[in-house]
């Protein structure tokens, strides 16, 4: 749910003071630095994700963010008002477990009641509040069900309208899909973006799951070893990854190792082992210097006709191996200096015979265009 061109307050931060700000946050266990000295800013009304693998420190600085954990420095600030010392109760936070903690002899409605009986409020007001939550995330139909007669999707729901009913300034999600199935878990993501978008509430949500935070935030942040490597809208971090590591860790990339030949302004020659990778835009490298090209798998183009004619961003393999995953084919391409090369390719048409699909063995054509290489110096 990437932000469109006319909602970017992060792009014009003269005009727009950011909702959340961390600054120099810092969170020690023992010896081990689980978040190291990071700043981030993020806007009202985003659904921001923290993105990394087990123990790079995303949810201790969400702990952190909902009042659970304190720092041993920095600063969080939440609407201009620093709340690194204020306990969770007092913030104006609300938080969604990976487990869900459903009470599980309540139904559904008192379930989402229950935090707003425990505030005090008053019978009336909570029942039109649990009533107007259930029709946001459609289980109006459910109410009377306990958590064990639900689905994971609708449980997940459950503990989403729980979250969203006592009404925080900002909801913190820790891994809210990973309880559900594959296919599911694609459903839901564009339900809690939509509902997220309903609500206006600032999301805060961290996941491992990349494809997850691609399709949620208008915004997320590469976390590895405590510090963030990049933050960017989803485009950004895919497209123009600033290291090796985000490269890697989004999406898959093939990296080539190679020198740069020729620094124009408006492009950049490489020359590599396997031939010349022509770019057409131009990068800070230095002629001469030791770089890494990385394409994506979904960007070469691979035939069993050799190119017209010769030139750059051309190479040529023996297909190793086939995944076949019925929309899109993996070919894993066998160059002459023993590189593995992935290319993906979308099954548009079935295969009018063997002959005409490429197959185990098949020497193939690869090539990419002058746009499709990303120039990485770290």
């Amino acid at each position: 749910m990437e932000s469109s061109n006319t909602d970017m307050p992060w792009l014009d931060r003269d005009n727009n003071k950011p909702f959340v700000e961390i600054r120099g946050l810092t969170k020690k266990f023992g010896d081990v630095t689980a978040v190291d000295n990071v700043d981030l800013e993020i806007y009202r009304g985003e659904l921001f994700c923290l993105l990394g693998g087990s123990g790079c420190g995303k949810s201790t600085l969400l702990r952190m963010l909902a009042g659970f954990e304190f720092p041993e420095s920095g600063s969080i600030i939440i609407e201009g008002t620093d709340m690194s010392s204020v306990p969770a109760y007092e913030r104006p936070t609300n938080m969604m477990f990976q487990s869900y903690a459903l009470f599980p002899h309540m139904s559904v409605e008192k379930n989402i009641a229950f935090g707003l009986q425990q505030d005090g409020m008053n019978k009336s007001e909570i029942a039109d509040r649990v009533h107007e939550i259930l029709k946001l995330v459609e289980l109006q139909d459910f109410k009377k069900r306990k958590p064990q007669q639900l689905s994971g999707g609708q449980r997940q729901r459950v503990a989403l309208a729980r979250s969203l009913v006592k009404e925080p300034k900002l909801l913190l999600l820790d891994e809210p899909l990973a309880a559900l199935d594959k296919k599911l878990r694609k459903q839901t993501q564009f339900e809690l973006a939509n509902i997220q978008e309903q609500v206006g509430v600032t999301f805060i949500v961290v996941t491992h799951d990349q494809e997850e935070a691609m399709t949620l935030s208008t915004r997320m942040a590469v976390m590895d070893a405590g510090r963030f490597k990049q933050i960017g809208t989803p485009t950004e971090i895919y497209e123009f990854p600033e290291s090796r590591m985000v490269a890697d860790f989004i999406g898959s990339a093939n990296f080539i190792e190679g020198r740069v030949k020729e620094d124009g302004a408006d492009h950049v020659l490489v020359e590599t082992d396997m031939g010349e990778v022509y770019i057409d835009h131009g990068h800070a490298v230095v002629s001469g210097s030791k770089i890494w090209v990385a394409i994506r798998p979904e960007k070469i183009s691979i035939s069993k006709t050799p190119p017209a004619k010769a030139g750059p961003n051309q190479i040529q393999g023996i297909v190793d191996d086939i995944g076949y995953l019925g929309d899109t084919s993996i070919y894993k391409v066998l160059l002459e200096n023993g590189q593995i090369v992935d290319v993906t390719s979308p099954n548009h048409i079935r295969p009018i015979s063997r002959k005409h699909a490429i197959t185990w063995e098949d020497k193939v054509y690869l090539n990419w265009a002058p746009s499709s290489a990303m120039l990485l110096n770290s």
